[in-house]
């Protein structure tokens, strides 16, 4: 038996209930599936993960799947950039929402969502070559920040490189191990040259926490938690750099009162840029702009 796969039977063997996440996380009430494959905190068993593929994601919150979407599909969706290139949602694009549904992709997005899978946030990321003042970078951030639903655990960011990604055109950078805290304040950064709309940054991480650049070739994906501290550097190059991301959660999470938390300015920030886009009045909750966007992708939509 090889390290990893002991160090998994360890932390198996002490799971004799469920885990805390779907147990009590909040009031709200979470059924476990004892004929479902055992979960760790982060992870579900589903005979895909290697030991040690598993193990990285419990201990550091992302894992690094090379080559994981073909070249075809990859350049079909360079192909329908083009039509959307000034949207930020593609849900409604059925040749570009098909990344959502890719079964390599899907499979898995199940080791860590379960089988009741909702994707819940697209992106097509067009990183623009920095015009000098810095504004191409993304501030160190947690996704759970934007997210008015949980448990954490049951979400996940399968991003996808649609080309080369280095340090020279942005990479992501991560925060190995920070998914194990908590949803920390997030604003603005304070910075010379300004920041994109939206583009906030988390308070009060420790800026000599090791990191890594996930430096990626066309077509490899990582997978990551959203309480992972990650962003991305500069555009150095003359090119934009593109990527293509979902984020997905569980059907079973469910939608939360962010009101008198650290979330009430992305909360309010969304409102009003709802209200602006689609003139529907001040009745719109966070909550809604969040179901409007929702699509059960796999399995059975329980709750979201």
């Amino acid at each position: 038996m090889s390290r990893a796969a002991e160090r998994l039977r360890l932390l198996i063997n002490h799971l004799d209930r469920p885990p805390a996440d779907i147990r009590a996380e909040t009031t709200g009430a979470l059924s476990f599936n004892s004929s479902y494959p055992q979960r760790l905190r982060y992870s579900w068993d589903t005979d895909l993960l290697t030991p040690d593929q598993r193990l990285s994601y419990e201990e550091n919150g992302f894992i690094l799947i090379k080559n994981l979407v073909p070249e075809e599909d990859i350049d079909r969706f360079r192909s329908a950039f083009e039509r959307i290139c000034r949207q930020e949602d593609f849900q409604e694009d059925a040749e570009l929402f098909r990344y959502c549904n890719l079964p390599q992709v899907l499979q898995y997005v199940e080791c860590f969502t379960g089988p009741n899978i909702m994707a819940m946030h697209t992106m097509l990321i067009n990183k623009p070559p920095d015009a000098g003042k810095k504004t191409s970078r993304h501030p160190m951030h947690q996704d759970l920040h934007y997210f008015p639903f949980r448990p954490a655990d049951k979400i996940v960011c399968a991003w996808t490189a649609m080309e080369k990604v280095n340090r020279q055109n942005g990479c992501l950078v991560v925060l190995p191990g920070t998914h194990t805290g908590t949803l920390k304040e997030h604003d603005y950064p304070e910075w010379e040259g300004g920041v994109n709309k939206m583009y906030h940054g988390v308070r009060g991480y420790d800026p000599q926490h090791p990191r890594v650049h996930l430096e990626m070739e066309k077509g490899d994906t990582v997978f990551f938690h959203p309480l992972l501290i990650h962003g991305s550097g500069m555009n150095q190059t003359q090119g934009f750099r593109k990527a293509i991301s979902c984020h997905y959660a569980s059907s079973d999470c469910f939608y939360i009162d962010v009101k008198g938390t650290t979330q009430e300015n992305i909360e309010q920030e969304v409102k009003d840029i709802t209200n602006r886009k689609y003139e529907l009045g001040s009745d719109i909750t966070f909550q809604d702009t969040w179901a409007f966007r929702g699509r059960l992708v796999q399995g059975e939509r329980t709750s979201l």
